[in-house]
Protein backbone atom coordinates (compact mmCIF):
# COMPACT_ATOMS: atom_id res chain seq x y z
CA UNK A 1 0.00 0.00 0.00
CA UNK A 2 1.51 3.28 -1.13
CA UNK A 3 2.61 5.77 1.47
CA UNK A 4 0.33 9.26 1.58
CA UNK A 5 2.08 12.47 1.18
CA UNK A 6 2.45 14.13 4.57
CA UNK A 7 0.73 17.27 2.30
CA UNK A 8 -2.43 15.31 1.60
CA UNK A 9 -3.02 14.32 4.82
CA UNK A 10 -2.47 17.92 5.77
CA UNK A 11 -5.35 18.86 3.55
CA UNK A 12 -7.33 16.23 5.03
CA UNK A 13 -7.39 17.57 8.01
CA UNK A 14 -7.69 20.92 6.79
CA UNK A 15 -10.78 19.89 5.79
CA UNK A 16 -12.35 18.55 8.59
CA UNK A 17 -11.21 21.64 10.48
CA UNK A 18 -13.13 24.21 8.31
CA UNK A 19 -16.30 21.97 8.06
CA UNK A 20 -16.95 23.49 11.52
CA UNK A 21 -15.07 26.88 11.16
CA UNK A 22 -16.05 29.81 9.39
CA UNK A 23 -15.24 33.13 9.60
CA UNK A 24 -17.84 35.91 9.80
CA UNK A 25 -17.73 39.79 9.88
CA UNK A 26 -17.64 40.01 13.49
CA UNK A 27 -15.71 37.04 14.23
CA UNK A 28 -13.45 36.69 11.17
CA UNK A 29 -10.94 33.40 10.39
CA UNK A 30 -6.98 33.88 11.18
CA UNK A 31 -5.67 31.34 8.67
CA UNK A 32 -2.47 30.22 8.96
CA UNK A 33 0.01 28.49 5.87
CA UNK A 34 3.15 27.46 6.28
CA UNK A 35 5.77 26.41 3.32
CA UNK A 36 9.36 25.47 3.65
CA UNK A 37 10.68 28.94 3.39
CA UNK A 38 7.63 31.46 4.64
CA UNK A 39 5.21 31.47 6.49
CA UNK A 40 1.80 33.59 5.93
CA UNK A 41 -0.93 34.43 7.62
CA UNK A 42 -4.19 36.19 6.90
CA UNK A 43 -7.98 37.17 8.44
CA UNK A 44 -10.67 36.26 6.33
CA UNK A 45 -14.39 37.33 6.09
CA UNK A 46 -15.72 33.77 4.53
CA UNK A 47 -19.26 35.18 3.74
CA UNK A 48 -18.06 37.86 1.32
CA UNK A 49 -15.41 35.87 0.82
CA UNK A 50 -12.87 38.84 1.41
CA UNK A 51 -9.35 38.81 2.62
CA UNK A 52 -9.39 41.56 5.39
CA UNK A 53 -5.85 41.92 6.97
CA UNK A 54 -2.54 39.42 5.23
CA UNK A 55 0.70 39.23 6.69
CA UNK A 56 3.73 36.94 5.81
CA UNK A 57 7.37 36.64 6.07
CA UNK A 58 8.21 38.25 2.89
CA UNK A 59 6.65 41.82 4.49
CA UNK A 60 9.35 44.70 4.41
CA UNK A 61 8.79 44.76 8.22
CA UNK A 62 9.00 40.91 8.63
CA UNK A 63 12.53 40.48 6.98
CA UNK A 64 14.37 41.33 10.05
CA UNK A 65 14.52 37.93 11.12
CA UNK A 66 17.42 35.85 8.96
CA UNK A 67 15.39 33.25 6.94
CA UNK A 68 11.45 33.03 6.86
CA UNK A 69 10.80 29.77 7.80
CA UNK A 70 12.18 29.95 11.33
CA UNK A 71 10.13 30.16 14.52
CA UNK A 72 11.27 34.09 14.72
CA UNK A 73 10.17 34.89 11.98
CA UNK A 74 6.51 33.05 12.85
CA UNK A 75 6.44 35.06 15.65
CA UNK A 76 7.28 38.41 14.17
CA UNK A 77 4.36 37.71 11.21
CA UNK A 78 1.94 36.82 13.98
CA UNK A 79 2.67 40.48 15.37
CA UNK A 80 2.11 42.01 12.30
CA UNK A 81 -1.26 40.16 11.48
CA UNK A 82 -2.40 41.22 14.87
CA UNK A 83 -1.15 44.73 14.67
CA UNK A 84 -3.24 44.84 11.49
CA UNK A 85 -6.12 43.20 12.46
CA UNK A 86 -6.69 45.81 15.26
CA UNK A 87 -5.55 49.01 13.00
CA UNK A 88 -8.89 48.14 11.07
CA UNK A 89 -10.63 47.18 14.35
CA UNK A 90 -11.09 43.53 14.23
CA UNK A 91 -9.84 42.05 18.08
CA UNK A 92 -12.26 38.78 18.05
CA UNK A 93 -10.83 36.24 15.54
CA UNK A 94 -11.16 32.07 14.90
CA UNK A 95 -8.06 30.64 14.73
CA UNK A 96 -7.48 27.79 11.27
CA UNK A 97 -4.33 26.00 11.66
CA UNK A 98 -4.63 25.42 8.30
CA UNK A 99 -4.40 21.42 9.26
CA UNK A 100 -0.90 21.49 10.68
CA UNK A 101 -0.22 20.19 14.14
CA UNK A 102 0.08 23.49 16.49
CA UNK A 103 3.87 23.37 17.47
CA UNK A 104 6.40 24.98 16.38
CA UNK A 105 5.97 27.88 13.96
CA UNK A 106 2.32 27.72 13.48
CA UNK A 107 2.52 27.93 17.67
CA UNK A 108 4.37 30.81 17.59
CA UNK A 109 2.34 32.63 15.32
CA UNK A 110 -0.51 32.02 17.67
CA UNK A 111 1.06 32.85 20.80
CA UNK A 112 2.45 36.55 19.12
CA UNK A 113 -0.80 36.96 17.85
CA UNK A 114 -2.36 36.77 21.18
CA UNK A 115 0.26 38.55 22.84
CA UNK A 116 -0.40 41.61 20.78
CA UNK A 117 -3.88 41.70 21.47
CA UNK A 118 -5.74 39.34 19.33
CA UNK A 119 -8.34 37.39 20.85
CA UNK A 120 -8.83 33.53 20.13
Amino acid sequence: MPRLDSNVVRLRIHERIRKRLSGTESGPRLCVFSSNKRIYAQVVDDLSGRTLVAASSLDAEGKGEKGGGNVAAAKTVGKIVAKRAIDKGIQNVLFDRGGYIYHGRVRALAEAAREAGLKF
